[in-house]
């Protein structure tokens, strides 16, 4: 992809996209803009990293960034992907600890750097950001612990069809056709496995008749029985 060149009108509308950031008069958004550095990234190259102290906010414009752990065995957990106006690295700018994960651009990326002290002092100034703002971690927070749940309950092939089925159902409407875009290797970065494991457990919904692969695609043949595996029923 390409990234657009950056302006500061471009970079107002980068900041009106972030939810926590929308409901602020134009000119605060305005004065916001100016405090805000551009910076771009490579496909591979770190935002930040995992234990680094946290000196601003990033907020992507263009692109796309992974939010990634690795272990010192050298597994990799993705936590979430994020695209243009989400805004990455809030808790460690309020406790003051370093970043809990790596940041990591999957393709050209362009990202505003907000220093710390302008988020606060918009948090003092404005009482409203500091609630859209805490709503924001509290999201993910539950997120956080949903995935642990799964983690700690959920086998492989019931993690593999809750995520398939999640892609089976975006907004606007179902569909039996899933282009996955993923190796086995990042499937089970997301599922808190190994590719072996998810290998394992795309053969056992295979056989079991409720997906079919072809070129990358999955097909959901029967998307009431990966509904009820994705629930955990039996």
């Amino acid at each position: 992809m390409t990234i657009r060149a950056g302006s500061r009108a471009a970079d107002v509308e980068t900041l009106t996209r972030v939810p926590y950031f929308g409901s602020l008069p134009p000119r605060e958004i305005r004065r916001l803009a100016t405090r805000c550095v551009p910076r771009t990234f490579r496909p591979g190259a770190f935002l930040f990293e995992e234990g680094e102290p946290c000196r601003g906010l990033f907020i992507i414009a263009d692109g796309e960034v992974e939010i990634r752990q690795v272990s010192i065995r050298g597994r990799e957990h993705v936590f979430h992907t994020e695209g243009p106006g989400a805004a990455l690295g809030e808790a460690p700018l309020f406790d003051g600890g370093g970043y809990i994960a790596s940041g990591v651009a999957t393709e050209p990326t362009r990202a505003l750097f907000l220093p710390r002290a302008d988020l606060l002092r918009l948090c003092r100034e404005q009482p409203g950001v500091a609630l859209a703002i805490a709503e924001t971690l509290a999201r993910r927070l539950r997120h956080f612990a949903e995935m642990v749940s799964d983690l700690a309950f959920r086998p492989i092939p019931e993690r593999l069809a809750r995520y398939l089925d999640g892609l089976a159902r975006p907004p606007g409407g179902a569909r039996t056709e899933i282009e996955l875009g993923l190796t086995h290797a990042q499937l089970a970065a997301r599922l808190g496995t190994v590719r072996e494991l998810v290998a394992r457990a795309f053969l056992q919904l295979e056989q079991s008749g409720v997906i079919t692969r072809k070129r990358g695609r999955v097909v959901v043949r029967d998307p009431a029985r990966l509904a009820s595996l994705a629930r955990g029923e039996p």
